[in-house]
């Protein structure tokens, strides 16, 4: 079974050399979209996690995420999709023309308790500069009370898979990634990070956990406007 384990984690590291050499050959107008990198990497990926997850490895779960983010999904660009609005009105993720602070979420995920008033704090020092979203997986009814404590400044979007016109690049992002999830995405929707948000703070006191998560959110907005794209001036879609 030992055996078993490195060989899948070997075949894992092996497929993120080759597709780290693809995206970094990329030039001119070629570029990749997220739904097509992660498809080719998707298998190897949860092979390696699977097997990490029966040896309760969470040291080589977290690394074999990092991996993919680091050699597969960042430098791809978001693929297009619409989604509704909190109100009903449907809208493309291309809609947003600033760099996106994009939040994936679900209704069943709880917020620690100082996430949300961090978050806000955040979200009120930035908002001119960067797109706030919340992707909210599940029902518009569920959402609502989440959504009333959110900064107004936050766009919210929920997704009812069974009505989405581009399901598969939802189901990519949702089971590839998990949730809940960070995307730091630039203008042009490329892939700058991505992140699993914080949410291990549920027992700590409201200043710690405030905090650790204003803490976070500073050092990924940080990163978000530091970011200076290769590619200026492509047409996505």
């Amino acid at each position: 079974m030992h055996c078993f384990k490195q060989s899948v984690l070997l075949f894992f590291l092996l497929n993120l050399v080759q597709v780290n050499l693809a995206l970094h050959s990329q030039h001119g107008d070629k570029i990749e979209y997220f739904s097509e990198v992660i498809g080719k990497n998707i298998r190897p990926y949860r092979l390696a996690s699977r097997a990490a997850r029966y040896a309760k490895d969470d040291q080589r779960l977290q690394f074999l995420f990092d991996s993919l983010v680091e050699h597969v999904v960042q430098g791809s660009y978001l693929d297009n999709f619409r989604v509704r609005k909190f109100g009903g009105r449907r809208i493309d993720l291309n809609h947003f023309k600033n760099p996106m602070y994009l939040i994936t979420y679900a209704d069943w995920c709880t917020p620690g308790i100082g996430e949300i008033p961090a978050l806000n704090d955040i979200v009120q020092k930035n908002y001119n500069e960067i797109d706030f979203v919340v992707l909210f997986w599940g029902p518009r009814k569920t959402i609502r009370k989440i959504k009333q404590k959110l900064h107004p400044k936050i766009t919210v979007l929920f997704i009812n898979e069974k009505e989405n016109d581009h399901s598969f690049i939802i189901r990519r992002m949702k089971h590839s990634l998990g949730l809940p999830t960070t995307f730091l995405l630039s203008d042009q929707k490329q892939i700058i990070n991505v992140s699993r948000l914080l949410t291990h703070h549920y027992g700590l006191p409201y200043e710690d956990s405030y905090n650790k998560h204003f803490q976070y959110f500073t050092q990924k907005v940080a990163s978000l406007k530091a970011y200076e794209p290769e590619n200026q001036g492509i047409d996505l879609y």
